[in-house]
């Protein structure tokens, strides 16, 4: 199913894979000529339409992940225009992804395309954005800001501000960093990748962090008081989603607590302190 609608001169292109919980969708964002991420494969029947009737002449990716680079390969092929992504993940691009079978099943198969490493700013028409390195969800995450307008494009840095489940592969420390960092720009209206459009951008953000830094900082001190990982999650993450079980547990909450207690150890071991 794919919704088309307009916020202060973006096309917000929102899909929900048939048969899929409203939950698991993701946006796609068209403006000045410049379109930000391509949606998951899954979703092509219905995102074709579109992009064969809109008119833009740059692809930016957020991030590599499977849900946002899905259309990659349609759109090289059929529109023939550059797509850009952090240059760490050009090459992973270049080859047909592998990931399990759950993820093929929500979002499809996400085939080889050519991308073009970013440099330092991305241009629409008539705009300049900055890519702004925030990795934590995924290692070569970007964000995109609008100096002149304050707007920017999150892809997964927001999605919820208050975060119940994550990626093994994700670190909440750095993306609490990452946050940090983003928070020193001046920004304003925020267009998440599966939030949609956040009219109040920034302090969602100062929200978010709030909630990770509070959260972080009660799982250390269970921690410090001996208490094992099993037994934190009982206290501050609790509820069993059934997606940690239908992804055998890529997604758990597990993964929030590990990857706080791995970053401090590590920190600790640099500082010298264990």
């Amino acid at each position: 199913m794919i919704e088309i609608k307009t916020v202060n001169d973006v096309v917000c292109v929102h899909g929900t894979p048939d048969g899929v919980k409203s939950g698991m969708s993701v946006y796609v964002f068209l403006t000045d000529g410049l379109l930000i991420d391509t949606g998951a494969q899954i979703l092509l029947e219905g995102l074709i339409p579109f992009y064969e009737s809109a008119d833009f002449e740059t692809v930016a990716l957020t991030h590599y992940h499977e849900d946002h680079t899905g259309g990659a390969a349609w759109i090289k092929e059929h529109k023939k225009v550059p797509i850009f992504i952090h240059p760490m993940s050009v090459d992973t691009c270049a080859k047909d992804a592998e990931y399990p079978e759950y993820r093929k099943m929500f979002w499809g198969k996400r085939d080889a395309f050519k991308a073009e490493p970013l440099g330092k700013a991305i241009h629409s028409r008539t705009q300049t954005w900055e890519p702004i390195f925030t990795p934590g969800h995924a290692k070569d995450h970007m964000v995109y800001l609008n100096h002149s307008t304050g707007m920017l494009f999150s892809g997964d840095l927001f999605v919820t501000p208050k975060t119940k489940l994550i990626l093994r592969e994700e670190s909440v420390p750095i993306i609490i960093d990452s946050i940090k960092k983003l928070l020193r720009y001046d920004f304003g209206e925020v267009f998440c990748c599966h939030a949609g459009h956040v009219p109040d951008g920034k302090e969602m953000f100062r929200n978010k962090l709030d909630y990770l830094e509070n959260l972080q900082g009660e799982i250390l001190r269970l921690h410090d008081q001996g208490h094992t990982v099993h037994e934190i999650q009982q206290v501050v993450l609790p509820n069993r989603y059934p997606l940690i079980e239908i992804s055998g547990h890529e997604w758990d909450s597990e993964h929030i607590i590990t990857s706080i207690l791995n970053e401090n150890v590590l920190n600790a071991r640099d500082n010298g302190t264990i």
